[in-house]
């Protein structure tokens, strides 16, 4: 795989991962969408999905990582760190592209939640309103649609569950979703990760949401403080680090026992 398919491929398949990912939760959550309130299973079987389509898209052309976790799994397993920059630039312009076309799909949905005053409460004064404004760092009322957030607030317990839902999915990816040349996601593989993307949902995602993917959280968290939503709220960036942090370290530790049990 060139330099250029790894960037091209990344792009193309984190991009179609957070738009039907992302979409599947703007398609519960905000008002006005025929799906309001499906609940949980639909978001979770939303993204097994969404992984399965961008896998067997990207798959050919990059080996579909789609996630910086396991990148790195991948890398610490074969002692190859050359090409994890251009899948870590293609995963984050890919999750910014993504978020970007869902707002785009739900432009008229976004707007009806976010002047919903059951919603928002009261217009927020654009005049006061600043870095320092006591809204301006907490989750705003659609954030969930592009990022993860906590239901309890506990770094170390935050954390452990994003560590401990990575470490399942690379873990998975290592043993059984390779390819053969053991770069990327191969076609049963794809399948296979899909469907622990679904269990780690149902079983782990409660806590914090299951990000499991640091370009998953942070390019549409860069993109919901970007666009120009009306009463958006903060994009918590004081939580941010979290799932960015707690992936990369269960990704390592799940290369680390692939290579100590398996290898």
């Amino acid at each position: 795989m060139s330099s250029s398919d790894i960037f091209i491929g990344e792009i193309i398949g984190t991009a179609v991962l957070i738009l039907l990912g992302g979409g599947v939760v703007a398609a519960v959550v905000l008002k006005r969408s025929k799906a309001q309130n499906a609940g949980w299973l639909a978001i979770t079987f939303g993204w097994g999905f969404a992984v399965l389509t961008a896998v067997y898209m990207a798959g050919s052309l990059s080996g579909a990582h789609l996630n910086p976790a396991v990148t790195v799994g991948i890398a610490i397993k074969d002692g190859d760190w050359k090409n994890v920059p251009v899948y870590f630039a293609g995963q984050l312009l890919g999750a910014m592209i993504g978020a970007a076309l869902v707002w785009i799909a739900y432009y008229g949905q976004f707007h009806a939640h976010l002047t919903d005053r059951e919603i928002v409460g009261e217009p927020v004064d654009k005049a006061i309103e600043g870095p320092h404004h006591e809204s301006a760092g907490k989750a705003g009322p659609v954030l969930g649609v592009f990022s993860t957030g906590p239901e309890i607030r506990n770094v170390w317990q935050n954390l452990a569950t994003e560590i401990l839902g990575t470490l399942v999915l690379v873990l998975a990816v290592l043993t059984q979703g390779l390819n053969d040349s053991g770069k990327g996601l191969g076609v049963v593989g794809g399948l296979m990760v899909a469907l622990v993307v679904v269990s780690v949902g149902l079983s782990l995602g409660g806590p914090t949401g299951y990000a499991i993917n640091p370009a998953r959280d942070l390019g549409p968290r860069i993109v919901h403080a970007l666009l120009p939503l009306p009463n958006k709220g903060g994009s918590d960036w004081g939580y941010a680090w979290i799932p960015v942090a707690g992936p990369l370290m269960g990704g390592a530790l799940a290369a680390g026992i692939y290579n100590i049990a398996f290898a």
